[in-house]
């Protein structure tokens, strides 16, 4: 970054790498087992890489000899492998324990309740010692950097479900009609098990126990396992209390205050087929499918270009056009961490390493530890719902509602953009407040210079958001397309320098004109045209002239990655000056240099590009690994009240509960969401909220993707809401801030995230949404024009969002034009509400009159028009005794005090 961020303040990558592991309480391998865990993940995005282009189809084709067919899986072996992966990397990166958990210390107690007893030099006192210190050598890692004996083991036991669901479908198949005990024995459905599987069987009472349920069972576990590690006890806990639920909540009486909870008796085998062996509900169902179709790939996608150096350029360039103006390196962190917050899908993730570059320039110029901290983490979580990827949400939503992307993220913009300017508006009034100004010219790049130098990173965006609302391709492949222009972008840099440009761009356009060619001539593409002239392959119909430069334009991306890497082996030394990649890609390089005896390496533009690629492809993995954990565990949920028939009797519950009042229920499920989410990742607490609470939500009216982004919303607000607050902390880590106080100041800055939801509830014209005649959908130009609805049922509420936005931020920060006293942010606080959500008042003083004996209804239009008037009225009013307020005195007297808030 051009920004001097290195100071006593900034952390370098090896710190953020410990930060990082200290709140995921991930390891950092060394060696060979970084090696062996790389390969793992690498082959992991490789797979999803051909899913993605091939579907589920493995061939090759050989010159000469044609396509060879190699496998053709079916989604449950598809799903199975990926999430066999994501267990075995979990098993790699996370330990089972470090020792310092109530269990670990608890065991620990042991050796030294046994000593006092019998004396440290009694037999019995050396054999317990023994017994922990091989304990601790095979299960516990408290240093983060040794793979156990135990995890090992894991890790290959996590390869037997699978090997099972590949190599036996079609006994698979058959358990659907003649029971899940009606398979082979284990001996017999995994050979080289057999030997094992007698001493189990003499052990364990196995017998008459099939493979299949001994596998299924296997599998179940072991997922609960690797969410233990990955995502805690918690989740693990929430999860294996629904599958016990399944089992044993028949034993609930029908008649008791809890009966609409009571199921149907079920057994072991049923259930253990339901949740591994079936595609429509538990582990194999919906949200795995939708991570292997949609959202590993866009995790690639944020991969391959956040290590392309785009983050870092997107950074500089927020820098370069904000942080000049009073508080712009607050302003710069709200716009660059809400992008890569929107790529990275993690809060954590994102807040720790675009936070070590913008936090230190926050503190430089004024703002405190706890609030450069807040902002950053509030900003970085607010990322998730920021169109067009969302982190991984906006496809959970698309596969969820049935909806079209393309309406599921013009859809959630308006509510983002206020959210991102609320943010705005907070930094603004603190800066002002505490007379923060920018920094200096000369510290900051020059904008347009760096414009220049990295526009290309724009490229995948806009090819990204053709290829889903124009193209209207699939989402799998449109990330796909992404990736390959993605590598092709940095290969052509890579490339490209004064000597090589005409005959590296040169060489590009010839072979893709020759491919249009050859498909207008033979119909296929030019290797294929080539075996034709050699006799190898027949032709097919020739192309239409325009049809053959379609054809050949997709595959432009991969016509510049071979001619790009020709150019860089042909010429290993050439300089590469637009090539900069992130800071990780060149550690990286120069650690596996001088790992292979050859530190000159790092410095080759070939190595760097081909550590590029292999980086991307296995920090993808790594950050799909949580997610992908949280999915299959989070898929046990909707499973079990799919299976067991909960869903109606939990719906009519909710109801009783919420006594049918829209506001009780969206308070109760914004709760739960905050509640369920503290530490556990968004996707895992949108499916489970989602299952739970959704189709309620429904049945009183709201739309669905309106309830969807509302569980959503609310589900981000816990990772900045005390005493979890993941995100928050991991803020305070990087700044060296209080860990409290920044949490709440996080919190405060989020606000927008609990008002914007309710306001889109109420007022679907802020998604830009219209219900005719029963049926939701995106407004169209006849609406726009229909002023009678579109004035006060779209403009109003989205122009009444905007200002109570502001007026929210002013209540928080206590600052406008000069100081605001408490009591008067109160009153901006009344006003933010009135202009947001007016219906929030007006149904509670009808829940008033309801217990009066009073029925009547008070949300119309006219009555909420009405109160987003008085709110407006009270809103300028403040705002004009505010600005006559504004002195020099006040300016001076005002000190920033972030805890205020």
């Amino acid at each position: 970054m051009s920004t001097d961020t290195q100071d006593a303040e900034s952390l370098s990558n090896e710190e953020q790498d410990e930060l990082l592991q200290e709140v995921e309480r991930s390891r950092s391998h060394q060696g060979l087992s970084a090696a062996f865990v790389a390969l793992i993940g690498i082959t992991f995005s490789a797979f999803q890489m051909w899913i993605a282009a091939r579907s589920y189809q493995f061939s090759a084709t050989l010159p000469g000899i044609g396509t060879v067919e190699i496998a053709s899986l079916q989604p449950l072996q598809v799903y199975t492998i990926h999430v066999t992966f994501a267990l075995v990397l979990a098993f790699l990166l996370f330990p089972a324990s470090t020792g310092d958990g109530f269990v670990a210390r608890r065991l620990g107690a042991i050796v030294p309740a046994v000593s006092d007893r019998l004396g440290p030099d009694s037999p019995v006192t050396r054999a317990v010692e023994r017994l922990r210190d091989g304990a601790r050598w095979a299960a516990i890692d408290p240093s983060l950097r040794r793979i156990t004996p135990l995890d090992a083991c894991l890790a290959v036991i996590s390869l037997l479900p699978a090997y099972y669901v590949v190599t036996s479908y079609d006994e698979i198949q058959r358990l659907a009609t003649f029971g899940i005990q009606s398979g082979a024995p284990l001996g017999e459905a995994v050979p080289p098990l057999e030997p094992l599987a007698a001493v189990l069987t003499m052990i364990l009472p196995l017998e008459g126990q099939s493979g299949a349920f001994l596998l299924g069972a296997l599998g179940i576990l072991l997922v609960l396992e690797a969410t233990r590690r990955t995502l805690g006890v918690v989740l693990m806990s929430l999860i294996a209390s629904f599958i016990v639920y399944a089992r044993w909540g028949y034993f609930i009486p029908s008649d008791s205050a809890i009966g609409a909870l009571a199921i149907q008796p079920d057994t072991w085998a049923s259930i253990v087929y339901d949740l591994w062996y079936t595609t429509e509900a538990g582990i194999m169902s919906t949200p795995v499918s939708v991570s292997v179709r949609f959202i590993y790939i866009f995790i690639l996608f944020g991969a391959f270009l956040e290590m392309s150096g785009a983050g870092k350029w997107f950074i500089d360039l927020a820098y370069s056009m904000t942080g000049t103006r009073k508080g712009g390196p607050a302003k710069a962190s709200v716009v660059s961490s809400g992008f890569m917050g929107m790529l990275s899908g993690s809060s954590i993730a994102n807040t720790v390493t675009t936070g070590a570059f913008t936090i230190p320039l926050m503190k430089r110029s004024g703002y405190s530890p706890e609030f450069s901290g807040a902002v950053e983490a509030s900003a970085s979580s607010g990322g998730q719902v920021l169109p067009p990827v969302m982190g991984a949400a906006a496809f959970l939503i698309v596969e969820f509602t049935g909806t079209a992307y393309s309406d599921v993220i013009m859809a959630a913009t308006l509510p983002a953009i206020a959210f991102f300017f609320g943010m705005w508006v907070m930094v603004h009034f603190e800066a002002v407040r505490g007379g923060i100004g920018g920094l200096a010219r000369g510290e900051l790049p020059d904008g347009l210079a760096k414009f220049r130098a990295g526009w290309f990173y724009l490229i995948p965006l806009v090819l990204l958001i053709y290829f889903l609302v124009i193209a209207r391709l699939s989402i799998n492949r449109a990330g796909w397309y992404t990736i390959i222009a993605i590598t092709a972008l940095i290969a052509v840099v890579a490339a490209y320098d004064e000597r090589s440009r005409v005959p590296l761009l040169g060489s590009i356009a010839a072979i893709t004109l020759a491919h249009t060619a050859a498909f207008a001539t033979y119909g296929v593409g030019l290797v294929s045209a080539v075996q034709v002239l050699l006799g190898l392959e027949s032709a097919a119909d020739p192309y239409a002239l325009g049809a053959a430069a379609g054809a050949a334009t997709a595959d432009l991306g991969s016509i510049a990655i071979a001619v790009s890497t020709v150019f860089l082996f042909a010429r290993p030394q050439a300089n590469a000056p637009l090539l900069e990649l992130d800071d990780s890609i060149d550690e990286s390089a120069r650690r596996s240099a001088a790992s292979l005896g050859r530190p000159s390496l790092a410095d080759n533009a070939g190595y760097r590009f081909g550590t590029f690629v292999l980086k991307s492809m296995d920090s993808g993995a790594r950050t799909a690994t949580t997610v992908v954990i949280a999915v299959a565990a989070a898929g046990v949920v909707p499973g079990v009240i799919s299976v067991s028939g909960l869903g109606p009797n939990l719906a009519a519950l909710i109801d009783a509960v919420s006594g049918g009042s829209i506001l009780i229920l969206l308070a109760l499920t914004g709760v739960a969401a905050i509640i369920f989410g503290m530490g556990m990742p968004t996707t895992a607490m949108y499916i489970i909220l989602v299952a739970m609470l959704g189709s309620p939500m429904e049945d009183l009216g709201v739309w669905v993707v309106a309830a969807h982004l509302f569980v959503l919303y609310f589900g981000l607000m816990a990772d900045v809401t005390p005493p979890v607050a993941v995100a928050a902390f991991a803020g305070a880590g990087v700044a060296k801030a209080d860990e409290l106080k920044t949490a709440t100041a996080a919190f405060l800055l989020s606000l927008n995230k609990i008002l914007v939801p309710f306001a889109f509830v109420f007022s679907p014209g802020i998604l830009l949404a219209r219900n005719v005649n029963g049926q939701w959908g995106l407004i169209g130009w006849s609406d726009v024009t229909e002023l009678r609805f579109f004035l006060p049922e779209v403009v109003v509420p989205i122009l009444g969002m905007f200002l109570g936005v502001y007026a929210l931020g002013v209540t928080i920060i206590g600052y406008q034009y000069s100081s605001v006293s408490a009591g008067t942010r109160t009153l901006y606080a009344i006003a933010s509400i009135l202009l947001m959500v007016p219906e929030v008042p007006l149904l509670v003083l009808e829940g008033a009159l309801a217990l009066a004996g009073v029925s009547v209804g008070l949300t119309g239009l006219s009555a909420t028009l009405l109160l987003r008037v008085l709110g407006l009225a009270i809103l300028v009013s403040l705002s004009h005794r505010n600005y006559t307020r504004l002195s020099g005195t006040d300016l001076e007297s005002a000190t920033p005090n972030p805890s205020e808030a």
